[in-house]
């Protein structure tokens, strides 16, 4: 229950009238997950998910900056396009949580992931796409307890 609990927290600003809603949500979530489960024991790292917070916030701050500058300026600097990208994360759980999170990165979106295949809409194709996907695999696996060290 306690990382609902900061999850709601980050989602509210860590505002603190928002509790009255956010307890009988994050109550209603350990529920829902206590009775529906998921499918498969997932592991998380808690050293992953304090990491994970802070990576989260910035690249968050860092996308919509870069995404803002590229779109709101004077010339208009985008060259869209796709990219397909290979993830050495064995867990389908932590595949589809770093599929959600693709969209943190600058200029990208993710369009499909199919097996260890994702495909990532860019906003830029000159952009170094992979090296940011595969940042945000790493820390995706630290929080997943995945090893991918020597893998790449």
């Amino acid at each position: 229950m306690l990382p609902l609990a900061a999850l709601w927290w980050i989602i509210a600003g860590g505002a603190p009238g928002s509790w009255s809603i956010g307890v009988p949500t994050v109550l209603a979530a350990a529920w829902a997950v206590a009775r529906l489960g998921t499918g498969a024991e997932v592991r998380l790292s808690m050293v992953g998910w304090l990491r994970f917070v802070p990576f989260f916030l910035w690249e968050s701050l860092r996308g919509g900056i870069d995404v803002a500058r590229r779109t709101l300026g004077r010339r208009v600097r985008v060259n869209p396009g796709f990219l397909r990208y290979q993830t050495w994360l064995t867990d389908p759980a932590a595949r589809v949580f770093l599929t959600n999170c693709v969209c943190l990165l600058p200029g990208t979106l993710a369009a499909e992931l199919e097996g260890d295949r994702l495909t990532v809409h860019v906003l830029s194709t000159e952009m170094d796409s992979d090296a940011e996907l595969r940042r945000l695999e790493r820390a995706v696996a630290r929080l997943f307890c995945e090893h991918l060290e020597g893998v790449r």
